[in-house]
């Protein structure tokens, strides 16, 4: 995989993709788009892997769009408005991305595949998430975050609005109230009170972030089935489009499924005889 933005990296079935434009707080630009995309499609064909870790060199998790691109955004609207042929940004609005063809086509624009991943994506928010950087740890599946990390929807302070779906996103997390004051301020918080709100799932202190990060990606590589996760996370953003009894309706399908699967067999066979797993994902 050609690289230039990111790096890329597989250890103990976790594949670590680390934003890799530090001297810039990993500012998003076109070629971080497509190297994480490409980084995404090859874990999730990486039989070998089986959690996905997204970070950030440096000081900075993702300080959003790189200014760059949001400049040259401003000069295309205004050569050319009303025009297709954008180009920065705007142009990349209502790209499909499908991973999966199966998946919902919420699951197929140009931000909101990381929930076509069939495996789990934990956002290591290191640093500064801003923006569109606060866009893809909302869209991974668990987010931690170093006790150094500052948070900013920031879109209120540029002129925009709540991009790529936040506008949904974000009021499911920390409810309508607390995600209105976020969006509409656009003012800084800290990772104390992103746990507060339920934005992280668990703020962790600096000088251990990765070493505690790494331990519990390993510990869903290790000791739980693959294809308990594969389901469970299909299931998870499934049913934020579900009533209750289409989720457990969908959910007794997949139960049936499960029955006969290797993963289950081999659930019951390590408990029983008191040894640590040894899961296929099938």
């Amino acid at each position: 995989m050609d690289v230039q933005d990111i790096t890329y990296a597989v250890d103990d079935g976790v594949a670590t993709v680390t934003l890799n434009r530090p001297d810039q707080l990993n500012a998003w630009r076109a070629e971080m788009d497509r190297e994480v995309r490409d980084a995404m499609r090859a874990a999730s064909r990486d039989e070998a892997v089986r959690v996905i870790v997204l970070t950030g060199a440096g000081r900075g998790f993702c300080a959003g769009a790189d200014m760059k691109v949001l400049q040259s955004t401003i000069a295309s609207a205004q050569d050319e408005p009303g025009s297709s042929n954008r180009s920065g940004a705007a142009a990349t609005y209502d790209r499909p991305i499908v991973f999966d063809p199966a998946s919902r086509s919420d699951f197929q624009r140009q931000y909101s595949y990381f929930p076509a991943v069939p495996k789990p994506i934990i956002a290591a928010i290191n640093g500064a998430c801003a923006g569109l950087g606060l866009v893809l740890a909302l869209y991974a599946d668990l987010r931690f975050a170093s006790d150094a990390a500052k948070f900013t929807t920031a879109f209120s302070r540029r002129g925009l609005i709540a991009e790529h779906g936040v506008s949904w996103l974000l009021p499911r997390l920390v409810g309508i109230a607390n995600a209105a004051d976020l969006l509409f301020s656009a003012r800084t918080f800290l990772a104390p009170e992103a746990a507060a709100l339920g934005l992280v799932n668990r703020v962790i202190p600096h000088e251990r972030f990765q070493e505690e990060v790494a331990a519990y990606a390993r510990m869903l590589a290790k000791d739980v089935s693959p294809r308990s996760l594969r389901d469970m996370k299909r299931e998870i953003w499934n049913a934020q489009f579900q009533d209750l009894g289409e989720a457990i309706d969908a959910a007794n399908a997949d139960m049936q499924a499960s029955f006969v699967s290797e993963d289950f067999k081999e659930g019951v066979a390590h408990f029983v005889e008191k040894r640590a797993a040894a899961f296929t994902g099938r």
